[in-house]
């Protein structure tokens, strides 16, 4: 029997190249090997989203792009959070065992008390408690499904730490093995994808070139990295280039070592490599970005997907929440 992961999509905007091979490939390779489970986390993106008509469009945007990108619905589970009331009714389980001082730890919560010490406010100003409880739904949507494995970023682990002491606590308390541990996959390796002006990808920072990009406006922002003053003639340094990094990202090892060597050789000026890397890019990108446009075109038949998901998951979840009842006394 298969191991259980579990990975949860935030829908709060859209997808990226630094998306796709920091947490959408590493994500779906996890079919390979596990009875993996994807969750686009609605409910999570309430604390910052409240126009309901953009919430729903990026529910259905980043829902498509993930199977745009090779997501197989027949194979894996693949569902929206809200679809599953026993979230919520284990999320309310779990408060009766999470401790105030817990969420006071959760790093969210310290940034945002700390951003209103330097600005003088109240600690709590701005603060909901959806941010405030934040690590007890991610704890329930973990451990509904009985996961076994989470893969996470550094900044991340912190939400499996909670969910364990939660899980824990219920455990416990019965003297039986109510809840399953969940554990922590780092993604250690995770790609580091420079963006526009050659900081780490990011909407933060605005750098961002984005997954389904329409081919002229992929092009033109690939024309826009920003490069040094070095001349065609002058030889180049491909390990220090951030063309070559997003290019090695796409390139087959062979072309990799061809346009290495005429960054070596010089002769070769910046727009011609960003042509060569907008080749590369585009060649990778073009049958997703065809399948995407073809989802999102037709909403009803994304939802059905989604709601069959839904289906698939929810015997899952009602059987944990049932053996929770049980234990505490009240099936």
């Amino acid at each position: 029997m298969k191991k259980v992961s579990l990975t949860g999509i935030k829908p709060t905007g859209s997808l990226h190249i630094g998306n796709y091979f920091g947490a959408i490939k590493p994500a779906l390779a996890l079919a390979a090997e596990y009875d993996a489970r994807y969750f686009i986390a609605d409910y999570h993106a309430l604390n910052t989203m409240k126009d309901p008509a953009e919430l729903n469009a990026r529910i259905r945007e980043v829902a498509a792009g993930w199977l745009a990108s090779g997501l197989d619905p027949e194979r894996v589970i693949f569902y929206r959070q809200s679809s599953i009331p026993e979230v919520f009714e284990l999320t309310a389980m779990l408060m009766a065992f999470t401790s105030k001082g817990l969420m006071n730890r959760a790093h969210a919560y310290k940034a945002a008390v700390q951003e209103n010490a330097a600005r003088g406010e109240d600690p709590d100003a701005g603060v909901n408690m959806g941010l405030f409880t934040y690590p007890v739904l991610m704890a329930a949507d973990i451990i509904l499904f009985d996961s076994d494995m989470v893969p996470v970023g550094k900044d991340q682990v912190q939400h499996i730490e909670m969910a364990q002491d939660i899980a824990r606590s219920v455990n416990a308390n019965y003297r039986q093995p109510v809840l399953k541990i969940p554990q922590a996959a780092v993604r250690e390796n995770a790609a580091v994808v420079p963006g526009l002006d050659g900081r780490k990808m990011s909407k933060s920072y605005g750098n961002v070139i984005p997954l389904f990009a329409p081919e002229r406006e992929l092009r033109r922002l690939l024309m826009r990295i920003v490069t040094n003053s070095q001349g065609v003639d002058e030889p180049k340094d491909p390990d220090t280039s951030q063309i070559f990094l997003l290019y090695k990202l796409f390139a087959s090892p062979e072309e990799q070592a061809a346009l290495a060597a005429r960054y070596r050789s010089g002769g070769m000026g910046w727009g011609e490599a960003k042509e060569e890397l907008f080749r590369v890019v585009n060649r990778e990108l073009a049958p997703p970005r065809e399948r995407f446009q073809a989802i999102i075109a037709d909403p009803a038949a994304l939802d059905r997907i989604l709601a069959a998901g839904a289906e698939k998951a929810r015997p899952i979840a009602a059987a944990t929440v049932k053996r929770f009842r049980k234990a505490a006394g009240i099936d």
